[in-house]
């Protein structure tokens, strides 16, 4: 269980050593809700929300990260256990790799993940879509293109083609996003990706489900052991998690699609979101929305994965530990 508490006024605290939400309503009873601990996998603190140090301490001993957020859904910080939890040889050799031929070769088939996921979407969309089949075997056609030019670039390591890198990556991109708003009803269309803030309501809803992934994405690099601060191809800038955002590249699908669907399938509404100074930002019916499609996305479906029914998450984090096993042994 994931518990996202985003209704202002909430207080988690700690009753017959189980965790208890406090809720005041406008009528000003409370309403509470008890949790056994060991129900609960992370808990996600949106703003105006109060908890306990035993609360904390809770979390802690059953090994639960508590994630603080901020407005628009991305981590500002967590509480997480003081122990590694792993050997810190796993840490030295990812800085081994960041710099030599090896790390390059992880970071193309990341990216190259990445891309053949947009490709798997794009089919996935036509089956339904026949209008638009021109439209799609064209973007098909071009994210191919784009494998092959990262696939084929040569060094000895990342730096030597970053670059390159961004540039076949980003241009993959925006015809992705380019496609996706084409495929949509009129009124969700949007001209680009935006970030902070947010241009338009679909932007909205996708920079706050990539900050919930960034959130998960560093939980399992965390759980296997990986530095989230040793990156390969992104910079390594002050308080920068360079790992994060490599390694959630073959994932951000797990963001994009449901939330493609919540608009496609129209059941995004006006007060989802509301508009604030050059954008938009989600509210709280809205967050509900996403997150409760999110988590079952990521959570409760299941796909096929070395022959075996997996959810997304699991899949995620044995990747995570699969990465780690694998430079252990380089």
């Amino acid at each position: 269980m994931q518990l996202h508490l985003n209704t202002y006024g909430t207080y988690l605290h700690v009753k017959d050593d189980m965790f208890e939400i406090k809720i005041k309503q406008e009528d000003g009873k409370v309403e509470k809700h008890p949790i056994a601990a060991h129900k609960v996998k992370s808990i996600w603190i949106g703003q105006g929300i109060a908890l306990s140090s035993d609360a904390i301490k809770l979390a802690l001993t059953h090994n639960i990260d508590i994630v603080l957020l901020e407005r628009d859904g991305h981590p500002l910080g967590r509480f997480w256990h003081s122990k590694l939890g792993s050997t810190t040889k796993i840490r030295k050799k990812q800085l081994i790799i960041s710099d030599n031929d090896y790390g390059l070769k992880v970071i193309k088939k990341w990216l190259s993940e990445k891309i053949n996921n947009q490709i798997s979407f794009y089919k996935e969309l036509k089956k339904h879509r026949q209008k638009h089949e021109d439209l799609l075997n064209e973007s098909i056609a071009k994210a191919g293109e784009y494998i092959d030019k990262i696939e084929a670039l040569e060094g000895f390591s990342t730096n030597e083609v970053a670059d390159q890198l961004r540039a076949f990556e980003g241009n993959a991109g925006r015809i992705y996003f380019q496609t996706l708003s084409k495929l949509l009803p009129e009124q969700y269309q949007f001209a680009k990706r935006s970030f902070r803030p947010a241009e338009d309501p679909f932007n909205a809803f996708l920079n706050y489900a990539y900050g919930i992934l960034y959130a998960r994405v560093t939980r399992v690099l965390t759980l296997a052991g990986l530095d989230e601060y040793i990156g390969i191809l992104h910079r390594d800038d002050y308080n920068h998690k360079s790992m994060v955002y490599d390694f959630i590249e073959p994932f951000r699908i797990f963001a994009e699609a449901p939330v493609y669907r919540l608009f496609s399938g129209k059941k995004v509404k006006i007060e989802h979101t509301e508009k604030i100074e050059n954008g938009y930002t989600l509210v709280k019916p809205g967050k509900e929305l996403l997150i409760n499609s999110f988590n079952k996305y990521f959570e409760e479906d299941k796909v096929r994965y070395k022959n075996k029914n997996q959810s997304r998450q699991n899949i995620m984090q044995l990747k995570a530990h699969e990465f780690a096993n694998e430079i252990l042994n380089i």
